[in-house]
């Protein structure tokens, strides 16, 4: 028989998110590609497609569909068809997508005070082989 400390051990294993609350978030708005496209997009306002592949040059536009499409499937982003001649699309990021904001702004003070206090970290531990 199982006691319940057992049965909830197991439960936080299979449910990572019990681990770690915010791990559903880190998967949403920090793989590869999507904090690119929501910086782009709060920095720069609302772009065509060629605007944000030309931001992000190294993105391919088979990457950055997908991405587009889940953004605006999470409701981070906002797609605006207008069907003109040629067609329109543009995206912009929403108002839950700006609600990030301020998570991006302590990311870059952290990144900008700790980034090369990592990178003497990396070499110091190279550097003991």
């Amino acid at each position: 028989m199982t006691t319940d400390a057992t049965r909830e051990a197991a439960r936080t294993e299979a449910e990572p998110e019990q681990a770690c609350p915010i791990a559903p978030v880190v998967d949403i708005v920090f793989s590869r590609w999507t904090t690119p496209i929501l910086w782009a997009l709060h920095e720069y306002g609302r772009q065509r497609f060629v605007e944000l592949e030309r931001r992000i040059a190294t993105i391919s536009p088979k990457v950055l569909t997908q991405r587009l499409r889940q953004l605006e499937r999470d409701g981070l982003v906002v797609r605006t068809y207008y069907p003109e001649v040629p067609p329109r699309v543009e995206y912009e990021i929403s108002e839950l997508g700006r609600s990030l904001a301020p998570l991006f702004a302590t990311l870059a003070q952290w990144s900008a005070g700790n980034l090369p206090k990592v990178e003497q970290a990396r070499r110091d531990y190279d550097g003991r082989g």
